[in-house]
């Protein structure tokens, strides 16, 4: 099974129109099933529900052969923790899905360094879709020490600059 899922907290019409037409234009060899929110636009070709319990929304993930989602950073978090593949298609500020374009940023990031797969276009969706199939994920490598190395000097810099003023 393929698991869609957009989140809870805005709809995200275009993902789950795109994901919609790609199915009725090449079909799949393998179930959809969608978390839409409170998306207006409902499926034609694929079973939706706007929300789902966390035990359920769980046990989706584990039981996914890959996830389509939203570049949300908690969605890829979970895709990354279960090993799942994971295309990902950022909301976007000129369409009104969000107030500015973090969703890119962080696809961008994660793309990079190869841990998921990203859609910019609604039209190369079905080709991404094909690619998500045997796309295997880079493992996240746990940072900590980077991450309090750099907090080290962040606050490091900030005692210097306020013992100077």
């Amino acid at each position: 099974m393929i698991f869609l899922t957009v989140g809870t907290q805005f709809p995200f019409d275009r993902l789950v129109r795109a994901v919609d037409k790609a199915i009725s234009q090449n079909g799949f060899d393998e179930r959809v099933f969608a978390q839409i929110g409170c998306s207006s636009y409902r499926p034609h070709n694929f079973d939706a529900i706007s929300s789902l319990e966390k035990n359920i929304f769980d046990k989706h993930i584990c039981d996914a052969s890959c996830i389509i989602s939203h570049a949300g950073i908690g969605t890829i978090m979970i895709a990354l923790e279960n090993n799942k593949p994971l295309l990902v298609m950022p909301r976007l500020k000129k369409y009104g899905e969000v107030v500015n374009d973090h969703q890119l940023a962080i696809a961008r990031k994660f793309e990079q360094l190869g841990h998921i797969l990203v859609v910019y276009d609604d039209e190369d969706l079905a080709e991404k879709i094909e690619q998500l199939k045997s796309f295997i994920p880079q493992p996240r490598k746990n940072q900590a020490k980077a991450v309090a190395d750099r907090i080290a000097k962040f606050l490091k810099l900030l005692s210097e600059k306020q013992i100077s003023d």
